[in-house]
């Protein structure tokens, strides 16, 4: 992968990261987390998938790297809202 692939991948990792927070309704921190939190989604929104027997759509490649779009939005909305969850009862 080259590091206009790698830059693309990351771009659309950050965007699935914060459109999954804005849908769980809290923000784990800024840009560089949502690209965390789209790629960790990805992978939880992937395994989700596969375990409940549902395809897989909407799946962008970028050089050879598939990147499932909606699975990485679900998987970070749920990846979001668990952590709102156990972190809002410290706070409050």
């Amino acid at each position: 992968m080259t590091l206009t692939g790698f830059i693309i991948l990351l771009i659309i990792a950050a965007l699935a990261g914060a459109l999954g927070q804005a849908l769980a309704g809290y923000s784990l921190g800024g840009c560089l987390v949502s690209t965390i939190v789209g790629f960790i989604g990805a992978y939880i929104g992937i395994w989700l998938a596969r375990n409940l027997g549902l395809p897989t759509f909407l799946t962008i490649n970028i050089q050879g790297e598939a990147f499932p779009i909606v699975w990485a939005v679900i998987g970070s909305a749920l990846l979001a809202a668990i952590i709102g969850l156990i972190t809002r009862g410290r706070y409050a």
